[in-house]
């Protein structure tokens, strides 16, 4: 703990309190002489990794997160290594009001208008990675931070860089199960960015729901409900252009489900720009 102090002190970051954990890593908050305000550091503990995490999936986070630049996108400020580089330090823009999740937690079910500015910022940032060749593959409640009313997407450890000239299927299983879709469920070849946007309309129910859409104790089960399609309930008051989104988000069938380009000019959003 002490060398990781005198580290990020020595490279002008004061440590602070520790704001999320993960199996591999912590984020704590910190201060940046450079900057004159608050960061957010990300301590990768490399000698705790295993061995597919340290030569896979962390290089290609680093150089992803190195390529983005995007308002609704957590800004990589800098990377530090340790001296004997065991840690890797990941400064990044801080948001200070906690994540989407932590919001519906507070506050309950959020109203449809403010839905609609946080999932538009979503769509934002998923257009642009998709539009760059990115893949995310862990959408979830908690990875869209918020920052004074602005969400801004986060944690690029399971992204995948994708081919310019093709669809490239994935075979790998990636984030959390309640957010996959149902192809990724079954282990076949699929198209990441769709599973991006079936993940996308798993946050959307539950900005409204306060609640997910498929419980995943019991996966056979969750694939059966996930076929038979969903729509919000209908006791929820929002229009009906929501409703069409969320079901057209949730399409079990790959194929059928639009792309980022085609939710981005779904009615819900354009009769209310």
């Amino acid at each position: 703990m002490e060398d990781e102090k005198e580290c990020l002190l020595f490279n002008g970051y004061k440590l602070g309190k520790t704001i999320g954990q993960g199996t591999y890593s912590k984020v704590k908050e910190a201060y940046s002489n450079k900057l004159g305000r608050k960061v957010a550091i990300k301590i990768i503990d490399k000698a705790v990794g295993p061995e597919e995490f340290i030569q896979h999936f962390l290089p290609r986070e680093l150089k992803i997160v190195g390529l983005l630049h995007h308002k609704n996108i957590i800004e990589v400020y800098e990377i530090l290594e340790s001296e004997n580089s065991s840690k890797l330090y990941m400064v990044m823009e801080l948001a200070e009001d906690g994540d989407v999740f932590d919001c519906i937690l507070e506050g309950g079910p959020l109203s449809e208008d403010c839905a609609r500015v946080l999932f538009r910022q979503l769509v934002e940032a998923i257009r642009y990675l998709h539009s760059h060749g990115v893949a995310h593959r862990d959408l979830k409640c908690e990875n869209a931070l918020l920052h004074h009313g602005i969400l801004k997407l986060t944690d690029f450890g399971f992204a995948k860089l994708l081919p310019t000239s093709y669809i490239e299927l994935s075979h790998t299983f990636c984030g959390s199960t309640a957010y996959a879709a149902p192809e990724i469920l079954q282990g076949v070849p699929h198209d990441s960015c769709k599973g991006d946007i079936w993940s996308m309309g798993v946050v959307l129910y539950v900005m409204f729901c306060a609640s997910l859409p498929f419980e995943d104790n019991d996966i056979t089960k969750m694939l059966w409900l996930q076929q038979k399609g969903i729509t919000l309930p209908s006791h929820l008051c929002v229009s009906e252009e929501c409703r069409n989104l969320a079901k057209r988000l949730l399409e079990p069938d790959a194929w059928l489900r639009p792309s980022i380009d085609e939710v981005s000019r779904h009615p819900w959003f354009t009769k209310h720009s």
